[in-house]
């Protein structure tokens, strides 16, 4: 069973309906807040810490539910998450009733089905020793360990809180997930920057790493790779099955799927097409951020983004008046935001916002799913890219693709790498390095002037997305860009 449960109701949890789903476990529960205020933990006899309660989000974007937990629930609707600890048995109830209470009151669903309960959990008798917080289940002087099991793991708001108080403390954070779990696009981004970890257990090598399946190893306060004799890290095989043996065990298929082939053919994976782009303002009272990422959005899928948010589930609708009025508040903190579509076509985007000496930068990574039948399209990334440099102050754009879930989810297993498509150059960076120079890369690619003739932007088509040679192309072009000129700004992720 589970440890998180989540509540899902047509109406707001106001402070009665809380209270009294919070006194699920009766007179002997105890209650403080934790992160300013934005969540409430429950503590047992001896203050031992059950269940923390995150403050109820108002979702007001199409197919999160859906997305996040499989379960179809129509927007506008309140999402209320409580996470028990696992040190006592009691939480995962008690979870339970607090959810339970809340829909008996307000209506609507509990996810997982059949967690929820109106029943008092006796806690008297749970022991006092231990502290902390719920969401965390092992804290050491180098990781803060976090185990879930839910089949997405997405960037909520509790976990990138866990991971600003990890990095905080100089430690990494590392999520211990069963072999069926998936993350989501924004959860995978940020567990791939080190020294953050994805840990997935694993019958045959106890644990690995799920996005370079290296065998893990429990060594010194943290899991780190077990390295051979000869000094290479060991790939668990799980990593590298087939994608239906990976998910449902080799048993469960029987012997005579045992000499099938491995590879993508072997299960219904799509592509996605990634698009990271970087753009540059001039930082004034009329700026509005999220235009280039709207414009490729709108190109790309024929609508504008849904929803954006700094956590998932993403509950605002698109609004590049609030997004950017969200980012002077930060500023001169950095901005990290989320965005996603319309459920008819799986679409999200990281977005960094950067006050700078040279302006407001954005740095934006898009990623659409197509089916195995679709075709992405590839034939506007050029028109996208004229748009970027002349309405929206383009430096850098690198379109890539690459085999896998048309969902944009990542399952534990090897994924091949995204191959480049093309890349754009824009007109500031095409000024330092020279025209002449810039339009006679060494290699066989005709570059393409976009934007004013009188100072343009250059576009390099680089391949199909099924060219594995195109990497090389891309690397002999930017290494001629880089010359004996500063290097030219780059995306800060190609995906």
């Amino acid at each position: 069973m589970t440890r998180d449960v989540i509540a899902l109701t047509p109406k707001m949890p106001d402070v009665w309906a809380l209270m009294a789903s919070l006194y699920a476990g009766g007179s002997d529960l105890d209650m403080s807040a934790a992160a300013d205020g934005a969540v409430v933990q429950l503590h047992g006899p001896g203050g031992r810490p059950l269940v923390s309660v995150e403050s109820p989000v108002l979702v007001q974007v199409p197919g999160e539910a859906e997305r996040l937990l499989g379960q179809t629930v129509r927007a506008p609707f309140w999402w209320t998450e409580a996470r028990a600890s696992t040190a006592v048995p009691e939480a995962e109830r008690l979870a339970g009733v607090v959810c339970g209470r809340l829909n008996a009151l307000l209506g609507g669903s509990t996810w997982p089905p059949g967690a929820a309960s109106t029943e008092v959990v006796d806690v008297s008798a749970v022991p006092s020793a231990g502290s902390g917080q719920p969401a965390v289940d092992v804290v050491t002087e180098h990781a803060a360990v976090v185990l879930v099991d839910r089949p997405v793991v997405a960037l909520t708001s509790w976990l990138a809180e866990i991971m600003r108080t990890a990095v905080a403390s100089r430690r990494s954070l590392q999520i211990v997930t069963p072999p069926g779990v998936r993350l989501t696009t924004a959860a995978r981004t940020t567990l791939a920057r080190v020294p953050h970890r994805w840990v997935v257990r694993d019958p045959e090598c106890g644990y690995y790493d799920g996005l370079s399946g290296a065998v893990l190893r429990w060594r010194d306060g943290a899991f780190s790779p077990a390295f051979a004799e000869d000094g290479t890290a060991a790939v668990a095989a799980a990593f590298t099955r087939p994608a239906h043996v990976s998910e449902k065990g080799a048993k469960e298929k029987g012997a005579k799927e045992k000499g099938a082939a491995g590879g993508p053919g072997d299960e219904p994976l799509g592509r996605q097409l990634i698009v990271a782009l970087r753009t540059v303002h001039r930082a004034d009272e009329r700026l509005l951020l999220g235009g280039a990422l709207e414009a490729a959005w709108q190109e790309l899928t024929g609508a504008a983004p849904a929803g954006w948010g700094t956590a998932e589930p993403v509950n605002l609708p698109w609004s590049r008046r609030q997004l950017t009025d969200l980012a002077r508040e930060r500023a001169p903190e950095p901005s990290q935001l989320v965005v996603v579509g319309a459920p008819e076509r799986p679409a999200m985007a990281t977005v960094r916002g950067t006050r700078t000496t040279k302006g407001v930068e954005e740095d934006a990574v898009l990623t659409l799913g197509y089916a195995a039948d679709e075709e992405p399209p590839l034939d506007r990334i050029e028109a996208l890219a004229d748009t970027l440099v002349r309405e929206h102050g383009l430096r850098t754009m690198l379109t890539s693709l690459r085999v896998a879930r048309a969902d944009l989810t990542t399952a534990p297993r090897l994924e091949g790498p995204p191959l480049p498509v093309a890349f754009t150059l824009g007109p500031d960076d095409v000024h330092t390095i020279g025209p002449d120079r810039a339009r006679r890369p060494p290699v066989e690619v005709r570059a393409v002037p976009l934007g004013p003739a009188a100072r343009p932007a250059l576009h390099y088509p680089l391949g199909d997305g099924a060219d594995t040679e195109a990497w090389g192309r891309l690397q002999q072009l930017t290494a001629h860009l880089k010359g004996d000129h500063s290097r030219p700004s780059t995306p800060a992720q190609h995906g």
